[in-house]
């Protein structure tokens, strides 16, 4: 199913509510969404060029999409706000950069560039990752819950 002309039909209009669903999901589930499922839903299923999914994939990601799950995570204590901000400031100037780069290239090399990439992510994942136990839950970011009194 290919979105034509910009056509906000009822069909366009479910497919993107599922796409969004399911990488809100993913998202919340392993922290993944925006431009390993978003991206290539919008490539695959609504007929997108693959510079039109990225950018529609960052516009959806400049909101706060994430908010509720990021609000569970650091109730929980896994969320480090110092480690957030520094990214997210490093996140900027690189977004920066990086569209400047995919916008001088052709699409189909764009294209390309992110399928080698996952591919490269995802043969890491599953063939080169040592086993290792996960980190304890952030110190400091535990300590900025409200403790219960009584016990």
């Amino acid at each position: 199913m290919a979105i034509k002309n910009n056509q906000m039909t009822a069909t366009t209009i479910v497919l993107l509510i599922v796409i969004g669903l399911a990488a809100g999901f993913l998202s919340g589930l392993i922290g993944i969404g925006g431009g390993v499922i978003i991206v290539p839903a919008l490539v695959l299923l609504a007929g997108f060029s693959q510079k039109l999914a990225q950018g529609t994939s960052l516009g959806i990601l400049l909101l706060p999409v994430g908010i509720l799950a990021v609000i569970q995570y650091y109730k929980q204590g896994y969320l480090n706000i110092h480690y957030v901000g520094i990214t997210a400031i490093a996140f900027v100037l690189g977004g920066f950069l990086g569209s400047k780069l995919a916008l001088s290239m052709s699409d189909e090399k764009v294209k390309k560039a992110f399928a080698i990439i996952l591919m490269l992510i995802a043969l890491k994942m599953l063939f080169f990752d040592k086993g290792k136990p996960a980190p304890a839950k952030d110190p400091a970011a535990s300590s900025t819950k409200i403790e219960q009194s009584g016990n």
